[in-house]
């Protein structure tokens, strides 16, 4: 009797719970087994709905072991992409199970690489991975391993490298030769090596995987330019890329290093093996995938292989992702077909479930997202015909009545969609800084955020804000009781230690074109020298530190540029050893928390230098510091509570503003060439061609990832410029879609051609849709 009580009480909460579910949040609550594709709209709710649905799941187990008077022996993984996302989510559900009276066990909540470095640790002699001997790096295009790798394969193929020095057509002008060798040193090829070994490695292709594509290619052997020139073989990418990949993995394996995709390769090495993979099985009841738009195809077999049911075969996985959101696939491997493919399969099985019921937002900002979607893929600029459409045809509908989400779909704020073309970005953050002023003040506790494109824009919209009585504000923010949070500011206090080491390495070797270079770029980004032709000012560094007196009279910026590099050189000279840090710090012009990060950076670098304090020792330490920062804490302050404070403005990236969401969301900066923009080539590496050689690479690997026919360069750079249109306005969707009740969108008709120098403003058109979303408003 008593247990039939506790099934019975045990069965009301749980219908109750589902009760508070959506019909596609109720499909993951009532799977069964098998796959299940859950394409969810903005603001669906699909992190709760997932949360819910393991509650549920894991009451109907606990349901069926107590009448079987069993325990049940296996869990339900979870996977998502960031430590906070896995933190939030294994909360979420331990409150909803204490909720329901039972354990806060039977489930497990993972990164995708956590999940990996799971499984290879537990088996070592499979693996081949021994964490007591690895260290884990990231290969970004600026990391020591990478310029390492770049250098070598240079050496080692001298053939090729002249090929790519001499371009389209050779220049015997020595000043030039020196020029594109640093450009190639420093730009083109780093970046070649970093696009192409991610994009290869997480697809599971070797190096000679990459040389086998580039040497089977079926293509005419050579790019043919308009004019009919004879240039760079067609598969010089692939040739090139395959090579750097070879040399980065010898480099691995000599430094004892591994890099993230090293961790899903070991672990899809374990479960390849018989008795490991049937071992995990038999601990897997099913794998739920949040964000499933932004798996590669390595991540995605590893979770095919866990979740597969020892009889059937077939797997018990549940992926939610939407592919309107995805937003990193022209800077990461991860590609939105390879959901939308999964998707198709299980709609074919009667096995997808459509979130398409969207709470969070009023109904014009919901309307105007619709009209994103639909405008874009009919749009004449859109990606090729040949190409799947930049949005899956979905559409977002607001909640039935009765809705158990409190103030669902709620009433605008005004028209809920504001449309501006303010004269310049000045008085498009004048016009910001008065609507946030005015709304505040009706509504202190209510949540807004500024949500521009680039860190740049963040840190201009900041300073002007900041500085009221400077550009003249109708409104002054901070003596209103109104905070400024800029996102980007804290992000950057992070790379202080980089910075310092850049301007070091210079001081230890300004000879060097990189080095130079690197110590320039330092001071261009922080805004203390102009815009300038960098590779023209280092491709001779002699010239450039110690001009003789028979040189031509320099312009103002380069001879701005000479005088911070000559200071920089006189404070290594003169200035004791310790006291190098802090004045490159004053040097850089730190905030006053980037100079409290360079002290504590100064006091542990002079404890650890104490028996040597010598510049060499303080760099190699200097490097290891900056080597070792790759593991950011997971955040103590739940991301929702720094981002959506009441009464702050938090300006923001869009990228990083995914998966949250504010009463009042402005858009400024919206110009043709921001958004979509177009894939360009910097006129430095133009002598190659009129193409990007990493982008090449990446849609020739690609191409035979998707068994698509291998585009030559010219087809390859076309597909790269479409891929980022359709990026660049599914990022704009995923902008629009974080408004609840008013969406301010701007498009300033003078803009900065380049927000490295954001006074120098031209005439500039706005994004194309804003125009066409005016008309569709009725609005002139």
């Amino acid at each position: 009797m008593v247990l039939t009580v506790e099934l019975q009480t045990l069965e009301t909460k749980l219908e109750a719970l589902r009760d508070r579910l959506r019909p596609g949040q109720q499909r993951m609550a009532d799977w069964t087994g098998g796959p299940l594709a859950v394409s969810a709209v903005p603001g669906s709710g699909k992190s709760t709905g997932m949360a819910i649905a393991t509650a549920i799941l894991l009451g109907r187990r606990y349901q069926n072991a107590l009448r079987d008077r069993t325990l049940p022996s296996r869990q339900i993984f979870l996977v998502t992409f960031t430590r906070s996302a896995a933190a939030n989510l294994r909360a979420k559900i331990r409150e909803l199970l204490k909720e329901l009276g039972l354990p806060t066990t039977g489930f497990s909540v993972y990164t995708l690489h956590g999940l990996a470095l799971n499984i290879a640790s537990r088996h070592p002699d499979l693996s081949e991975l021994d964490l007591t001997r690895l260290t884990l790096i990231t290969p970004e295009r600026g990391s020591r391993l990478i310029k390492t790798a770049v250098e070598q394969w240079s050496a080692a193929h001298p053939d090729l490298y002249r090929q790519l020095l001499e371009g389209q057509q050779a220049d015997g002008e020595e000043t030039e030769r020196l020029r594109r060798r640093s450009v190639l040193g420093t730009e083109i090829l780093p970046n070649l090596a970093n696009t192409a070994i991610h994009e290869a490695k997480s697809s599971g292709l070797s190096p000679d995987d990459v040389r086998a594509i580039a040497q089977s290619a079926d293509f005419s052997p050579s790019y043919i330019t308009e004019d009919g020139l004879n240039l760079l073989p067609n598969n010089i990418a692939l040739q090139v890329a395959a090579g750097l990949y070879e040399q980065y993995e010898t480099l691995l394996h000599q430094r004892s290093f591994l890099d993230y995709d090293d961790m899903i390769l070991a672990a899809l090495r374990v479960l390849q093996n018989d008795e490991a993979r049937q071992s995990w099985q038999q601990q897997v009841y099913a794998v739920f995938e949040d964000e499933a738009q932004d798996s590669s195809p390595l991540q995605t077999r590893l979770l095919e292989l866990l979740a597969a049911d020892s009889h059937t075969g077939q797997p018990n996985l549940v992926r939610v992702g939407d592919p309107n959101q995805a937003i990193n696939s022209t800077f990461t491997p991860a590609d939105p077909l390879f959901f939308r493919e999964f998707c198709a399969q299980c709609q074919r099985q009667g096995r997808l479930a459509e979130m398409d019921q969207a709470g969070r937002s009023t109904q014009p900002v919901i309307d105007a997202a619709n009209f994103l979607v639909q405008w874009v893929n009919n749009a004449p600029d859109r990606p090729l015909a040949a190409s799947p459409l930049p949005f899956r045809l979905q559409v977002i509908r607001p909640v039935p009545p009765g809705d158990p989400q409190t103030d669902s779909n709620p009433p605008p704020e005004g028209e809920g969609v504001e449309i501006r073309f303010p004269p310049d970005i000045y008085r498009s953050v004048d016009l910001i800084a008065q609507r946030v002023a005015e709304l505040f003040a009706r509504e202190p506790e209510a949540r807004a955020a500024v949500l521009v494109r680039e860190n740049r824009m963040g840190r201009f919209v900041a300073t002007v804000l900041r500085n009221p009585t400077d550009y003249k504000l109708g409104a002054d923010l901070g003596a209103l009781g109104i905070a400024v949070y800029e996102v980007g500011e804290r992000d950057r206090h992070s790379h202080v230690p980089g910075e310092i080491l850049t301007l070091l390495q210079f001081c230890d070797r300004p000879h060097s074109p990189d080095n130079l270079k690197a110590a320039l770029r330092v001071l261009a980004d922080r805004q203390l020298i102009p815009p300038q032709d960098l590779d023209a000012l280092s491709s001779q560094p002699e010239d450039f530190l110690y001009p003789g007196p028979l040189e031509t009279p320099q312009p103002d910026p380069v001879v701005q540029a000479r005088r911070y590099c000559a200071g920089l050189l006189r404070a290594r000279v003169e200035l004791p050893q310790f006291q190098l840090i802090p004045f490159l710090a004053l040097t850089l012009n730190y905030d006053q928390t980037e100079l409290a990060t360079a002290d504590k950076l100064a006091a542990r670098i002079a404890q650890q230098t104490a028996s040597e304090p010598s510049l060499q020792f303080t760099l190699e330490v200097l490097s290891e510091i900056v080597q070792s920062e790759r593991f950011e804490p997971v955040e103590t302050e739940d991301i929702d509570t720094r981002y959506v404070r009441p009464k702050q403005l938090t300006i923001i990236t869009m990228h990083k503003a995914k998966g949250l969401d504010w009463d009042f969301v402005f858009l400024p900066f919206l110009q043709q060439q921001t958004i979509p923009g177009k894939a360009w080539v910097p006129p430095a590496q133009q002598f190659l061609g009129e193409f990007d050689l990493a982008e090449v690479a990446r849609a020739q690997i690609r191409a035979q990832v998707h068994q698509s026919p291998l585009p030559d360069i010219h087809t390859a750079w076309q597909q790269a410029q479409q891929l980022k249109i359709a990026e660049e306005y599914r990022l704009l969707y995923v902008a629009m879609t974080r408004a609840r009740r008013l969406l301010w969108m701007a498009a300033e008709r003078q803009a900065p051609f380049s927000w490295a120098n954001p006074s120098n403003l031209q005439a500039q058109q706005p994004t194309p849709v804003l125009n066409a979303l005016m008309q569709a408003l009725g609005r002139s």
